[in-house]
């Protein structure tokens, strides 16, 4: 494993392509609550590359969003205001 030089508090590398999955009830606000809070962190987030799949009971949903992370704060930041969420489960 590469050593981190000193003070980088991750090994990515900015700005790059991040995939984040939201989980949460199966609810038709569910998608744009997700979708306003992804674009407020990566502004030229194409809500249209968002994918949606449902768990085989249908209760559930799991979003896929490829956002453009430009910072570990930017990072740091959509997860939270994500996972603080009252439709949304886990985000990963």
């Amino acid at each position: 494993m590469p050593e981190q030089p000193a003070g980088q508090e991750t090994l990515l590398e900015f700005p790059c392509a991040f995939p984040l999955k939201i989980m949460g009830r199966a609810d038709d606000a569910l998608a744009q609550a997700v979708l306003a809070v992804v674009v407020r962190h990566d502004p030229g987030f194409d809500g249209a590359t968002m994918e949606m799949r449902a768990s085989s009971g249908g209760k559930y949903v799991s979003l896929t969003c490829t956002v453009t992370a430009t910072s570990k704060p930017q990072l740091d930041a959509l997860y939270r205001e994500l996972t603080s969420h009252p439709l949304v489960k886990v985000v990963l």
